[in-house]
């Protein structure tokens, strides 16, 4: 008996409907996977027949993806900022919403020399998403990325050593409780920029019932207080840890906006502003010490 071929592959699009907005591209993702080819191979090549072994395994990932598993867990990698990363059920799969933080970072300093200095700190860093990107951007900062979870701390870390990103550091941090974060006899250590996304969804919120998240920690997802707990711990610390000028971006739910603002000028933040993201909702907030 024949074996299915990509363009039979790529038909079962339609059996994953109910369950995902981008169907089609799931399938494709699966394929490349499987095939170790991009996408411009499936269109090329839609007759192409899988072997036997490459069938079994597309059955497999078509029943688990059917089943609501992320693609990115399914196959194991995610892309961010057009950096391949390793990514699991350890920590959050990065999402398109939060390159914004990494633009509006490199808007901020765009005014600087190529060889500037500036240091960066990435808070509940996960895959390492957020400090990879602006490493790929600027080779000569010194970027820190630190993260609760000892599970995550060893995916980003990871992810730092495929990408052969050495000045970035890892470290295990429940938010600034690192003793390297505490600096010497002078005080803390200080930075040119603090970013963030950090937990802000509800606990009670019934959106974590449904998609991807079901399938991702709730530390990295929830939050107390409605969902801004985290947000107020940092937007309260980390002026300590930025130098005068530093900034602070936090990335948040889209109706969050006006009180992660206000939290921001109640703690003394100054250029207060909210950015928002493709969808036009206010996704992104930041503020200068």
């Amino acid at each position: 008996m024949n074996n299915i071929t990509v363009a039979q592959c790529l038909q079962r699009a339609g059996e994953l409907e109910l369950i995902s907005d981008s169907a089609r591209l799931d399938i494709e993702l699966i394929l490349c996977h499987i095939l170790q080819k991009n996408r411009t191979y499936l269109f090329t090549w839609p007759d192409k027949t899988l072997t036997t072994e490459q069938e079994t395994l597309f059955n497999d990932y078509f029943v688990r993806r059917k089943n609501g598993e992320p693609v990115a867990h399914i196959i194991g990698q995610r892309e961010f900022w057009s950096l391949p990363l390793a990514v699991n059920n350890s920590t959050l799969i990065p999402r398109p919403d939060t390159e914004l933080l990494v633009e509006t970072v490199l808007e901020l300093f765009s005014g600087d020399s190529t060889q500037q200095i500036r240091r960066c700190l990435d808070l509940g860093t996960g895959t390492g998403a957020i400090v990879l990107a602006l490493a790929s951007e600027k080779p000569h900062w010194q970027l820190l990325g630190v993260d609760k979870s000892a599970d995550a701390v060893a995916l980003a870390e990871t992810n730092r050593r495929e990408l052969q990103f050495d000045q970035v550091q890892i470290l295990q941090s429940d938010w600034f409780t690192a003793p390297a974060l505490q600096g010497d006899a002078t005080g803390a250590q200080q930075f040119d920029v603090i970013v963030s996304n950090p937990p802000y969804i509800d606990p009670q919120d019934p959106h974590l019932e449904q998609g991807d998240v079901r399938f991702e920690p709730r530390s990295a997802l929830i939050a107390d207080n409605h969902g801004l707990a985290d947000i107020e711990f940092i937007i309260q610390h980390s002026w300590d840890y930025l130098r005068t000028q530093g900034w602070l971006l936090l990335e948040h739910g889209y109706d969050q906006a006006a009180a992660v603002r206000s939290l921001l000028t109640a703690r003394g933040f100054v250029q207060v502003e909210t950015r928002r993201d493709l969808g036009g909702n206010e996704r992104v907030s930041l503020g200068r010490k």
